[in-house]
């Protein structure tokens, strides 16, 4: 018997992860998955569709050392998506949805802590 990959869950590093749940709940239609505390959790997921996240707290003072991972979601509806998006004030001035020379449409944004977020439907 082989080994089979079911799922994966990303940690994203964050400096609050309260101020992190709110982020991806209110502006990314995300639901809380689990939280290691019910006032002040250190370490969370959140899951929308079949995707889970989790949120990590990281001390400000070690900022500067951790690296700004960047997700790629596979996503349908890209048009739905990025339009649900647009009005939750996520994007920065330059987020478009566009048609890549790779065969796909996609759009990209940072979230609150600056992790990479990049949507996208094959062609």
């Amino acid at each position: 018997m082989k080994g089979y990959l079911q799922e994966i869950h990303p940690v994203l590093p964050v400096k609050n992860v309260v101020k992190a749940l709110e982020f991806y709940v209110k502006n990314l239609g995300f639901e809380i998955a689990f939280a290691d505390d019910d006032t002040k959790p250190f370490y969370a997921g959140v899951r929308r569709d079949n995707i889970e996240i989790h949120l990590q707290w990281h001390d400000e003072k070690e900022w500067k050392a951790v690296d700004r991972p960047s997700l790629r979601f596979v996503t349908q509806h890209i048009e739905a998506l990025f339009d649900e998006f647009k009005t939750k004030d996520v994007f920065h001035k330059n987020t478009s949805l566009k048609k890549t020379t790779w065969g796909t449409r996609e759009f990209a944004f940072y979230d609150l802590y600056q992790n990479g977020l990049t949507f996208y439907q094959d062609l």
